[in-house]
C-alpha cells in the first residue's frame, strides 16, 4: 500500500504537540491552579500556545478523519462502522490516560469525533463551513450573557469552579490520584469543556479540517499559496479587531457591580475567537514557512508528529511521578522558566527518539496498537521493511 502521508501535516502535528506540552509544563500538569502565580514565562507560553495548540489538534483530527474516509471510499469500502470502533478505542485510551492526567484531551476528541460521521455525508463544503461558523457562535455562552440577570442557570457558577480534588494530586498516593481523577476530576474536565464552549469549538474545527482535506489545501499547499496568505491575513485581522473591541464589549466585572458569570461567559466567547484567529495565523504561517528554506528545520518535527499519541501519553506518564505527591512532588520546586527549559529539553529528546524509532519501525507503539485494534488485525507489520 503506498504511503500517502503528508510530511508537512505530520510536522504541524508535532508543532502542536510541542505547544501543548509547554502549556502543560507551565501549568505543572494542573497543579499550577492550586495557587496561580503568573509570571512572564507563564504568560508568554500561554499567549503563544494556550488554546491554539489544542485547536490545531482538533483541526488535524478532522483532516485525518476526512483523509481516512476518502481513502477507503477510493478502495470501494465504507469505513463508517470501523471508524466508530476506532473512536471507541481512542476513548478507552483517553480514559486510562485521564486517570493519571485529568487534563487528557483524547476522550474529548474521541467523543466529539462521533459528530463527524453524519457530516461526512454532507458534500457541500459551504454547508460545512456555515455549520462550523454557527458552532463557533457559541449560542449557549451568548445565552448565558443575555440571561445572566434573570435566570438562575445563567448566573450559576460552573461545576469545575468548585473543588474537584485537585489538591489530592499534590499530596495523595497513586491510588488516591486514580480515585479522584476517576470521579470529580473526570467530571470537572468535562464540565470545563462543555461549559466554556470547547466542545462546540472542537466540533467546528473538525468540520474545518474536513474542508481543508477536500479542498487539498494541505496536499497542494505549494500551489495554493494565495489561499494560505489570505487565511493568514484574515486570522491576523480578526485577532487585531478583537483586541481593539473586546474592552468595549465585555460586561462590567463584579468589582464594578456587574454579574460575574455574565462577564466570564463573554470572556470565554471572545477568548475562543482570539484563539481561533491566532490558530489560523499559526497554521498558515507554518504552511508558508514549510515552502521556504525554513521547511528543512520544520521537517525535524515530522517524526514526533507521526507518533503523537505515544509521545502525548508518554509526557504525562513521565511528568506525573516527577511533579505529583505520589512521586517526587516537585511541582512547586521549579520556576516557570525552568519548566519551559525542561519541557524543551524533554521534547528535543522525544524528537530524537522518534526519528531513531522510525528508522526501524513503521508506526509508533501506541499508533500501531490503535491501528491494529481498529482493523482487528494484529498481524499488521510494525517493523519497517
Amino acid at each position: 500500500m503506498p504511503n500517502n502521508r503528508i510530511d508537512m501535516v505530520d510536522a504541524l502535528r508535532g508543532y502542536a504537540l510541542l505547544g501543548l506540552f509547554l502549556v502543560h509544563c507551565v501549568e505543572r500538569f494542573e497543579l499550577y491552579w492550586l495557587d496561580p502565580m503568573p509570571d512572564p514565562w507563564f504568560d508568554g507560553v500561554m499567549a503563544v500556545f494556550a488554546g491554539k495548540s489544542f485547536a490545531i489538534f482538533a483541526l488535524l483530527f478532522g483532516f485525518s478523519f476526512a483523509t481516512i474516509m476518502a481513502n477507503e471510499r477510493a478502495r470501494g469500502k465504507d469505513f463508517t462502522l470501523r471508524f466508530i470502533w476506532r473512536l471507541a478505542l481512542l476513548f478507552g485510551i483517553g480514559t486510562l490516560h485521564a486517570l493519571v492526567y485529568r487534563g487528557d484531551i483524547l476522550q474529548v476528541l474521541a467523543a466529539v469525533g462521533l459528530l463527524m460521521i453524519p457530516f461526512d455525508r454532507v458534500r457541500s463544503d459551504r454547508a460545512l463551513l456555515a455549520i462550523a461558523f454557527l458552532l463557533f457562535l457559541q449560542i449557549p455562552l451568548l445565552a448565558r450573557v443575555g440571561f445572566a440577570g434573570s435566570a438562575d442557570w445563567a448566573s450559576a457558577s460552573p461545576y469545575f469552579f468548585g473543588d474537584t480534588g485537585l489538591g489530592t494530586l499534590a499530596t495523595g498516593s497513586f491510588a488516591d490520584v486514580l480515585n479522584i481523577n476517576a470521579g470529580p476530576g473526570m467530571t470537572g474536565k468535562w464540565s470545563f469543556y462543555l461549559e466554556t464552549g470547547r466542545v462546540l469549538e472542537v466540533a467546528g474545527l473538525f468540520l474545518i479540517g474536513m474542508v481543508l482535506q477536500r479542498r487539498k489545501l494541505f496536499a497542494q499547499a505549494a500551489q495554493q499559496r494565495e489561499a494560505w496568505l489570505a487565511i493568514a491575513a484574515a486570522g491576523a485581522g480578526v485577532w487585531v479587531l478583537l483586541s481593539l473591541i473586546e474592552p468595549h464589549i465585555l460586561p462590567p466585572g463584579s468589582d464594578a457591580g456587574g454579574l460575574p458569570m455574565q462577564r466570564q461567559a463573554m470572556e470565554w466567547f471572545t477568548g475562543q475567537w482570539r484563539a481561533l484567529s491566532a490558530m489560523a495565523l499559526h497554521v498558515s504561517l507554518f504552511v508558508l514557512a514549510w515552502h521556504s528554506p525554513l521547511g528543512r528545520v520544520l521537517a525535524t518535527l515530522a517524526p514526533a508528529g507521526k507518533m503523537t499519541l505515544t509521545l502525548y501519553v508518554g509526557q504525562s506518564l513521565a511528568a506525573a511521578p516527577l511533579l505529583y505527591g505520589f512521586g517526587l512532588g516537585l511541582f512547586d520546586d521549579f520556576s516557570s522558566a525552568q519548566l519551559v527549559g525542561l519541557g524543551l529539553a524533554t521534547f528535543a529528546a522525544q524528537m530524537v527518539l522518534a526519528e531513531l524509532w522510525f528508522r526501524h519501525f513503521r508506526y509508533g507503539p501506541l499508533e500501531w496498537l490503535w491501528r491494529a485494534a481498529t482493523r482487528t488485525d494484529f498481524s499488521l507489520p510494525l517493523r519497517a521493511k
